[in-house]
């Protein structure tokens, strides 16, 4: 993606300086601003419900869209949830506006309305506006806001077949992943057409309530009907919910009658529309202008019932919007889409994995060795990582279903990581402005070696004690939590304590030789029940405990093991198990010798002081070095495999052939964690199916 950026804003000539401008503001958000109380309602997974602006600027008159739009915003919060009014101030998209900011937009004299095709204008020439439902849904699509409510949507005008005039909003329902709360489509369009329109354009769409009747905006009853109905909040979130987890790209409207004490004025209203629209056609009012005109018209021949009518559609939309995004948070929160709320009652559905997601920037050299100071020769390319990331990625693909806990910056590279984690229960991702979403650059050799990589992972930072304490009740209930070491070390302590008050194993998976020691900066480290190092790290670990290191770093493979057998033997007095990764080599299983193996199963493990402490040798699938793509993911491959056994009951040696598998899987894949990985291409069958070459027991001296 970057690479497609730069290339393209090369071949429009601009100097490198304004194009690094370009592309910091597209990547890091300075077009899109996000009012403080609507980020810290994200990052906290609070129901966030979008407002449009043009019902402020073009819908209706002053004092009664500034006294509307604050009305509308305190009944949001009134039923629990955050407003988040979209607008364009001075050449910025502002998702949440304060009261000075409402105040200008309603006593603006000629205010721009702002569609989706007159975003690039309004904000490269700095003006103001109200957005549209597509611009609106934009925004919020940008800011992660599911829900979004709004009065009525556009359609295909009456004539529609000979002009094409389609209204954007359309359009924009079909390729931008939003539910849409309104009163169905304005009365003033051909609603027949536009409901075969949205089918067309893949949108799913449901009336809100008991009957299937489409709403005709100011009429609870159209004459046509929805192809579904939801009765509650509760079944329109979770239709949501459903639409979301597919990926589909598309968005729902959620169509609410407009109360039945406001209808009885329809038929009198409809009177004023039809009389309206002949005034307009003899004016020549076409287009965009359509539209308020008759909005406006019909308010004087109406002598205001319609604007009460209209205001009171709005209220409504949005106590019923509310309860949906309420409905919606609930069931994010608990991580129980319709899609996965059955596995989620199994053993295995309540893993939760904590820790970071990055886009990483992987080149491989076509050369022995990395000459620096000059260009090499290779290949670059694209793919999403993270150590948490990885780890959540494969067992999922595994089947384990883990709810995973992290944070990204609100900006395009979180847009399409979150877009290719689709399959995974990301509803533990705190979206955080002005900060960058995590990215890490490695350059690997011929042979599949690491040569050298930089990573900006300050985001990491943010995945707070204070932020993961909202999943405490997650945490206390899991099967299994697994930690990566990029988080903070107060993260690692609290977890770690809710863990040992609740006998909640935890497996520590380190990502480097500093950030390996965190948990054994304290006692915390007790409270752990897996750790899995390579022996560099282990070695840390025991410097950093106090322990003796034999200062000769050991080089052939018999030497490795049995010093890394004895390294973990002092931690084993708290821990079940120490999983050694060596690379090449392999994996060391060290840990009690139980009926001849190591034993990776039950939460009551104590270590018995009598117990013989062993290390058990599983040799690497292998693999030539013109085979491995990327080394980036195998090690949190081999981990997650190995969990996933762990989660499903099986033996020990079972459980580390199928973390080898996924791990000679990722090794073969562009990607750091292998798409083509599955419960199917890695499970006991396939374990058994493949010849192994033998195991080694390795016994301290």
């Amino acid at each position: 993606m970057l690479g497609k950026v730069a290339s393209l804003l090369q071949r429009v000539g601009p100097s490198a300086s304004h194009n690094a401008f370009l592309t910091r503001c597209f990547l890091h958000g300075s077009l899109l601003r996000i009012h403080p109380s609507v980020s810290e309602a994200l990052a906290s997974q609070e129901p966030v419900v979008a407002l449009e602006s043009t019902i402020i600027t073009h819908g209706m008159p002053y004092p009664h869209n500034l006294r509307t739009a604050q009305e509308v915003e305190g009944i949001v919060r009134a039923s629990g949830a955050t407003p988040a009014t979209v607008g364009v101030l001075g050449g910025r998209v502002h998702v949440g506006l304060s009261e000075e900011e409402l105040c200008f937009l309603a006593r603006s004299e000629a205010p721009l309305k702002v569609s989706r095709r007159d975003l690039p204008y309004a904000l490269s020439q700095g003006l103001s506006g109200g957005t549209t439902v597509s611009a609106t849904m934009t925004a919020a699509h940008r800011a992660g806001i599911p829900v979004f409510v709004t009065g009525g949507v556009g359609g295909v005008h009456r004539g529609g077949e000979s002009t094409m005039d389609v209204s954007a909003d359309l359009t924009e329902l079909g390729r931008t992943p939003v539910a849409v709360v309104s009163a169905g489509v304005k009365s003033i369009l051909d609603i027949g057409r536009t409901l075969e329109y949205l089918e067309t354009q893949g949108v799913c769409v449901a009336t809100f309530g008991s009957s299937r009747d489409f709403p005709a905006f100011f009429a609870p009853r159209s004459g046509f009907v929805s192809p579904y109905n939801v009765k509650d909040e509760r079944e329109a979130a979770a239709l949501i919910a459903s639409a979301l987890a597919l990926g589909l790209g598309s968005g729902v409207l959620i169509a609410v009658p407009i109360p039945e004490e406001q209808a009885a004025v329809g038929q009198e209203i409809e009177e004023a529309i039809q009389r309206a629209l002949t005034e307009s056609r003899d004016k020549g009012i076409s287009g965009r202008e359509v539209t308020p005109f008759v909005l406006k018209r019909v308010s004087e021949l109406t002598q205001g019932k319609s604007l009460e009518a209209n205001m009171a559609l709005i209220r409504n939309n949005a106590a019923v919007g509310s309860g949906i995004a309420r409905a919606l948070a609930t069931l994010r929160q608990e991580g129980q889409t319709p899609s996965t709320r059955r596995e989620r009652q199994t053993d295995q559905a309540s893993a939760v994995v904590i820790g970071g997601i990055n886009v990483d920037f992987i080149a491989k050299v076509k050369q022995e060795k990395l000459v620096m100071g000059q260009t090499n020769p290779g290949s670059v390319g694209q793919s999403f990582g993270g150590v948490g990331r990885n780890l959540a990625d494969c067992l999922t693909r595994l089947g384990a279903q883990p709810l995973f806990i992290s944070a990204l910056g609100v900006d395009a590279l979180s847009e399409s990581a979150l877009s290719y984690c689709t399959h995974m229960n990301t509803s533990g991702v705190a979206r955080l402005q002005d900060h960058s979403t995590a990215t890490y650059c490695a350059v690997i050799t011929e042979k599949g070696e690491l040569g050298v990589g930089v990573g900006d992972m300050d985001i990491h930072q943010r995945i707070t004690e204070q932020y993961v304490s909202r999943f405490e009740e997650r945490l206390a209930t899991a099967s299994l939590v697994c930690l990566d070491g990029n988080i903070p070390v107060s993260t690692i302590d609290y977890v770690c304590g809710i863990a040992s008050k609740h006998r909640v194993p935890v497996w520590f998976e380190p990502t480097n030789v500093d950030k390996a020691c965190k948990p054994f900066l304290s006692d915390s480290w007790k409270a752990l029940s897996f750790f899995s190092p390579n022996l560099a790290e282990l070695r840390a670990v025991n410097q950093a405990l106090g322990l003796p290191v034999p200062a000769a770093v050991p080089s052939s493979l018999d030497d490795v093991l049995g010093s890394a057998v004895a390294l973990s033997r002092p931690l084993l007095e708290h821990l079940r198990c120490v999983v050694v990764t060596l690379g090449p080599h392999g994996v060391l299983l060290c840990g009690d010798a139980e009926g001849g193996a190591v034993s990776l199963q039950g939460a009551e493990y104590k270590h018995q002081p009598g117990g013989r402490l062993c290390g058990v040798h599983y040799p690497a699938i292998p693999i030539s070095a013109g085979d491995i793509v990327n080394v980036s993911g195998a090690g949190d491959s081999l981990a997650a495999g190995l969990m996933a056994g762990m989660l499903q009951g099986q033996d020990s040696d079972t459980c580390v052939k199928m973390g080898l598998l996924a791990a000679d899987m990722s090794l073969r894949s562009r990607d750091p964690v292998s798409p083509a990985l599955s419960s199917t291409s890695v499970s006991p069958e396939q374990v058994r199916a493949r010849r192994w070459p033998p195991v080694t027991w390795q016994w301290p001296g």
